[in-house]
């Protein structure tokens, strides 16, 4: 069996991080775009195969996200997947844990029980990368714990911190007054986009929401951020919101 999949003319996701020139293309609005893209792959594969089977990614992160020369993002590797038999989609499978380890589940890697949930908590890790523009096992998070990104934003949301690690370029589009300078997030898309964060990286299978629950508000965080620079109307359908036409540095 092979995988056929498109040539990523504009790179992985992981090699923006590295390159401040690089990420500055990724404004508010094509992050969420690529989150989407994203979001829905995984909700691809986890529900909507043919003959009723669930494959399970185990190693969603940054760099296994690819783009294509239009700033389509979609899920480029799938080395460590596994498929559960049709019908069981809500079962769950006892294996070894791998991965990169600031994004593994760790209800997973402690009882090595694997389920779709999984892949929501990596997710979960990789809305966060996007909001904090920096890598889940980046030093200024493994600083502060073990687990890196994951758990300094559950500890920072809690404390009602979390603004204090937004990726600064993205506070740059923010300005003095957080919410309205240039097209950086709206006050409404911000907090969304945080919310659902927060649920997918719940430290247990059971609390996470599904990844159509997280298409959902990922959507819904879109929506408020071209309402409000009034690039759509409201009665814009959600389709149309979730169209892939990035441009990057190719383009540019």
């Amino acid at each position: 069996m092979i995988l056929v999949i498109d040539n990523f003319s504009n790179g992985f996701l992981g090699e923006y991080l590295g390159n401040l020139t690089d990420k500055r293309f990724l404004t508010w609005e094509k992050r969420l775009k690529i989150c989407i893209d994203v979001a829905h792959a995984l909700k691809y594969i986890h529900y909507e195969i043919e003959d009723q089977k669930t494959i399970i990614n185990r190693d969603i992160n940054f760099f296994n996200i690819g783009l294509d020369e239009k700033g389509g993002a979609k899920i480029v590797h799938f080395w460590w997947s596994v498929f559960l038999p049709p019908y069981q989609e809500d079962q769950a499978l006892y294996l070894n844990s791998i991965g990169r380890v600031c994004s593994i589940d760790p209800e997973y890697e402690k009882t090595k029980k694997l389920k779709r949930e999984s892949d929501v908590y990596s997710f979960g890790v990789v809305l966060f990368e996007t909001l904090c523009g920096r890598l889940a096992d980046d030093p200024i998070y493994l600083k502060e714990s073990d687990l890196g990104l994951a758990h300094v934003a559950r500890r920072s949301f809690s404390a009602g911190l979390l603004e204090e690690i937004i990726d600064p370029i993205i506070k740059e589009e923010i300005g003095e007054n957080k919410f309205v300078l240039n097209r950086g997030p709206n006050k409404d898309s911000l907090h969304t986009f945080i919310t659902i964060a927060h649920q997918c990286v719940a430290e247990t299978q059971d609390q996470r929401p599904t990844m159509k629950v997280v298409i959902k508000e990922l959507e819904k965080a879109l929506f408020f951020q071209v309402s409000h620079y009034s690039k759509f109307s409201l009665s814009t359908p959600s389709s149309n919101l979730c169209d892939g036409s990035l441009l990057y540095r190719k383009q540019n």
